[in-house]
């Protein structure tokens, strides 16, 4: 038996409900239960769509989707790394490398001025606010979508709060090592000013990198990832 478009919408509809929101692994586990359902249906034609369903689900165990849902994210993560890598390194080919140098040269002679760690923590304070203002932009418009049921797939989800979680851990960990070991750059040697400003730079091209670059190439990299992901959003 060929399930019907209604059935396989049914399907999409039966694995929301169990806790699975992302399209890309909804539509492949629509795919599984729609096969097996099939196969089950012609072993035993007088049992019922819902009752194959069900059948079908069980085989899914205790946890029902849980497992596979875990195991898309792990991929997702997998995959989400080369992505970042491949845009990271780009910093450190030519002609971004002048710009690159040009950063850790002015955080390196920004360290020898007396209280920039006071400073430093005053810029954080703003870009920190600047951000979480875009943050908190971005949610809205990602919450409507559910509101409105629209398709978001895991990779795009992942992009977005992969910022998030970027932002706060980078702006915590460098205020609280700043307080905790009452840090002084202007009286520190040279040597660990530049390895200081090594960290600083690599640390500011990574939230670079995950807070805008990514996100602003998010269309493309969801095209990139997902070939149906055009066709599915025209619809």
């Amino acid at each position: 038996m060929k399930l019907s478009e209604l059935q396989i919408e049914e399907l999409y509809k039966f694995t929301r409900q169990h806790y699975v929101y992302h399209y890309d692994v909804q539509s492949e586990l629509v795919d599984h239960l729609a096969n097996d359902i099939e196969e089950i249906s012609e072993a035993t034609p007088k049992l019922s769509f819902e009752d194959a369903r069900d059948k079908s689900f069980k085989k899914f165990g205790i946890f029902g989707f849980t497992d596979v849902v875990e195991a898309k994210q792990k991929q997702m993560n997998k995959r989400y790394r080369k992505i970042l890598w491949r845009f990271f390194k780009e910093w450190f080919t030519v002609p971004k490398i002048i710009i690159t140098t040009t950063i850790f040269l002015s955080l390196f002679f920004f360290f020898k001025i007396q209280y920039s760690e006071y400073l430093l923590l005053g810029a954080l304070f703003i870009l920190t606010g600047f951000d979480l203002f875009n943050q908190i932009k971005a949610r809205r418009t990602q919450k409507k979508k559910v509101e409105k049921k629209d398709k978001v797939f895991l990779l795009e989800d992942m992009i977005g709060q992969t910022r998030g979680v970027f932002s706060w851990l980078v702006f915590v960990n460098i205020f609280n090592t700043i307080n905790a070991f009452k840090i002084s750059f202007s009286s520190m040697e040279n040597h660990w000013l530049l390895l200081v400003s090594f960290s600083a730079t690599l640390i500011i091209l990574l939230f670079y990198v995950t807070a805008y670059l990514i996100p602003q190439k998010a269309e493309e990299l969801l095209i990139e990832t997902y070939p149906e992901y055009k066709l599915v959003k025209s619809l």
